[in-house]
C-alpha cells in the first residue's frame, strides 16, 4: 500500500515501551505503517506522499478523552457562558446582552454559574431581578444544579414543586413554592426542555429513548451540534472519546455522521442504567453493544450514578459534611447495586460509575467486588469516575480488583478553574489528605485514565495537563501528581486501554490507527506553567486531518 502521509522531523513519543521514541511516522489506509528515524521513514515516500515537516514539534498518539459529554457540550457552545462572572450587576449585564442577541429563544440558558456567584444562595427572585419577562436559567459548572427564574419555573410546571425520583429535588421555599434551585437531572430536565433540548438530555436524565423518534430535520440539527462539539475537540488534539451519557439515539446520530463522512473521532457511548430500572432493561444495553460495535461508534458499557456532587452536598460521604448532620445518600441501595453489577458483568459489559464521595466510592467498589465473586474476576476494566474522596483502606482495593481510576486533572479545587472555596467549606479539613489521590491510587496498582468531563470543565487537554503538573498539595497532604510521561500516558494509551480500545488506538505503533496529535514545541522542555498555552499544530484521526493550526506550514 502506498504511503499517503509522513510526519517527520518530530519528537515522537510513542507511548510504546518497546520503542518509546522516534523521529517520524508514516501513514497509509488510516493506519500507522512505519515508526522510526527520519531517514528510515523517508525511504517509504512515493510521488503522491504528503510529507509534513514537524519542525521539531512533539508528536503523540491522538488524545483519548476518557470522560466527556459530547452532545451536551456541542449544544452548549452557543449558550451564554458565565464562568468567572461574579456579582448581580455582572450577571444581569451578561443575561441582558444575551437576550438581545437571541430575541426568539424560548429559554435563555447560561452555563458555568458558580455556586458563589451572588455570595448567597440563588433564588428565583434574584433571577427575576435579572430578567422577569422571559424564562431564564443558569447551570452550575458541575452540571448538577440549575437555578431558574419564576417565568421558567412556571413554564416548566415546577413553580409549585413536583414529585421527583430519589436524589433529584425541586428545592422548595418557606412559602410553599419552588425556591429556584433544582438539584440533579430529572429536577431541571423540564427547564432544559423549554429550549427544545429534552430529547438530547434523555441519555443522562432518564436513560430512555426519544418518543416519537426525531424527524430527519431534528436529527440534522442535532448532528450539527455534535459536529460543533467534534470540531471543538479536534482543535484540542482529541481523536477518541468516551461519552459518559447516551442511548441508542446518540449512537444512531454518530453512525449517520460516520456514514456521511462527518465523524472525526472514535466515540464510545454507554447504556445509562438508572435506579428505577429493572434488570431486564439491560437487554437494551446488550442490544446496543451488538448493534454498534466498530472502530468508530461503539457501546459495550453501562453508566450509573452512585451520588451527586460535593458543592450541593449530594455526594455520598462516610462522615457528615462540616457543620451539618448531612452526608448524602447513595442513589442505589447497596445490595441491589451488587446484583446489578453482577448482571452487567455476566453479560460481558463494562461498568462505569460516577462516584465522588468516599461513601459512593466504597459502595461502587463493593459492587464490583460482588460482580467478581459472582462471575469470576476477569479483565472487565470496570471504572470509577471522579473519586474525589476515598477512605485510605479502600485505595488498594482498586488495584486488587483491576478497577480503573478515571479521574479529571481540572477537577481538584485550586488546580484549574474550580475555586479553593469548595475545599474550605465542603470538605472536612481532616480529610483533605484523602482528596484527589491520583498518585496514591496509581502507586497501589490502579490504572489511570485522564479526562476533562467537558462541558463541566474546559476540554483542553493541554490545560488539563498543566493542572496535573502544577497542582499544589493541599495543607497536610502529600504530592498527588504523577510524572509528565505518566500523565501523557493517562491521556493516550491509558485511556485507550481503559476503554478496551488498545487494539485500535492509544500508541504510535505499526498496525494501530493513524490517530496523531502534533504539539507546538518540545513538550518535555516546556515549563509546566505554560503547558496550557501550548497550541495544537495538527490533529489526525484515522489518517485524516481533522484540525490544522495556523502555525503549521504543511
Amino acid at each position: 500500500m502506498a504511503v499517503e502521509m509522513i510526519v517527520t522531523n518530530a519528537k515522537v513519543l510513542t507511548m510504546d515501551a518497546g520503542r518509546p521514541r522516534a523521529e517520524a511516522v508514516a501513514v497509509a489506509g488510516g493506519k500507522i505503517v512505519a515508526v522510526g528515524s527520519a531517514a528510515e521513514v523517508a525511504s517509504l515516500a512515493g510521488p503522491e506522499t504528503r510529507v509534513i515537516d514537524a519542525g521539531g514539534r512533539t508528536l503523540l498518539p491522538g488524545f483519548v478523552e476518557s470522560h466527556l459529554h459530547l452532545v451536551l457540550g456541542g449544544n452548549e457552545l452557543v449558550q451564554l457562558q458565565i464562568g468567572g462572572v461574579h456579582g448581580f450587576e455582572a450577571l444581569k449585564a451578561a443575561f441582558e446582552a444575551y437576550a438581545v442577541q437571541y430575541p426568539s429563544n424560548a429559554l435563555l440558558m447560561a452555563q458555568g454559574a458558580s455556586y458563589e456567584i451572588l455570595d448567597a444562595p440563588v433564588t428565583r427572585a434574584d433571577l427575576d431581578r435579572v430578567i422577569a419577562d422571559r424564562p431564564i436559567a443558569m447551570m452550575s459548572p458541575d452540571h448538577h444544579t440549575v437555578w431558574a427564574n419564576t417565568a421558567a419555573l412556571a413554564a416548566a410546571g415546577l413553580l409549585h414543586g413536583a414529585a421527583m425520583p430519589h436524589g433529584h429535588e425541586v428545592v422548595m421555599a418557606a412559602d410553599g413554592t419552588a425556591s429556584g434551585e433544582l438539584r440533579e437531572f430529572e429536577a431541571f430536565g423540564p427547564i432544559l426542555a423549554l429550549g427544545g433540548e429534552a430529547h438530547l438530555q434523555l441519555g443522562i436524565a432518564t436513560g430512555g429513548e426519544p418518543t416519537p423518534w426525531p424527524s430527519d430535520a431534528v436529527r440534522a440539527k442535532d448532528k450539527e451540534k455534535i459536529a460543533a462539539g467534534l470540531a471543538h475537540c479536534a482543535a484540542h488534539g482529541i481523536t477518541s472519546m468516551v461519552n459518559m451519557d447516551g442511548n441508542r439515539y446518540t449512537c444512531q446520530l454518530l453512525r449517520e455522521m460516520k456514514d456521511e463522512g462527518r465523524l472525526t473521532a472514535r466515540v464510545k457511548v454507554p447504556f445509562h442504567f438508572k435506579p428505577h430500572m429493572e434488570l431486564s432493561e439491560l437487554e437494551r444495553a446488550s442490544a446496543m453493544t451488538a448493534e454498534y460495535n466498530d472502530d468508530w461508534v461503539s457501546s459495550g458499557f453501562v453508566k450509573m450514578f452512585m451520588d451527586g456532587v460535593v458543592d450541593s452536598r449530594t455526594a455520598f460521604m462516610l462522615n457528615d459534611y462540616p457543620g451539618t448532620t448531612e452526608r448524602g445518600e447513595p442513589l442505589f441501595e447497596p445490595e441491589r447495586f451488587k446484583a446489578i453489577c453482577a448482571e452487567i458483568d455476566r453479560r460481558g459489559l463494562q461498568i462505569a460509575v460516577h462516584a465522588i464521595g468516599d461513601g459512593a466510592v466504597r459502595t461502587t467498589i463493593d459492587g464490583y467486588e460482588a460482580a467478581g465473586q459472582a462471575n469470576g474476576l476477569r479483565d472487565m476494566r470496570h471504572r470509577i469516575e471522579h473519586i474525589e474522596l476515598i477512605a485510605r483502606s479502600d485505595i488498594p482495593r482498586l488495584g486488587a480488583l483491576g478497577i480503573t481510576a478515571s479521574v479529571q486533572p481540572p477537577h481538584p479545587p485550586g488546580a484549574m478553574d474550580f475555586p479553593m472555596s469548595t475545599m474550605e467549606t465542603v470538605f472536612d479539613r481532616d480529610r483533605w489528605v484523602d482528596a484527589y489521590l491520583w498518585k496514591s491510587l496509581a502507586d497501589q496498582g490502579a490504572p489511570l485514565a485522564f479526562a476533562s468531563d467537558w462541558p463541566v470543565t474546559d476540554v483542553s487537554v493541554m490545560r488539563g495537563l498543566q493542572a496535573a503538573m502544577t497542582r499544589v498539595p493541599y495543607e497536610g497532604a502529600k504530592d498527588e501528581r504523577v510524572s509528565l510521561m505518566d500523565s501523557l500516558y493517562a491521556y493516550t494509551a491509558g485511556g485507550a486501554w481503559a476503554a478496551h480500545m488498545e487494539s485500535i488506538t492509544g500508541k504510535l505503533v505499526v498496525g494501530l490507527a493513524a490517530d496523531l496529535v502534533l504539539i507546538e514545541g518540545d513538550i518535555e522542555a516546556i515549563d509546566s506553567g505554560d503547558l496550557g498555552k501550548t497550541g495544537i499544530a495538527l490533529t489526525i484521526a484515522g489518517g485524516n486531518i481533522t484540525h490544522q493550526g495556523v502555525g503549521l506550514a504543511a
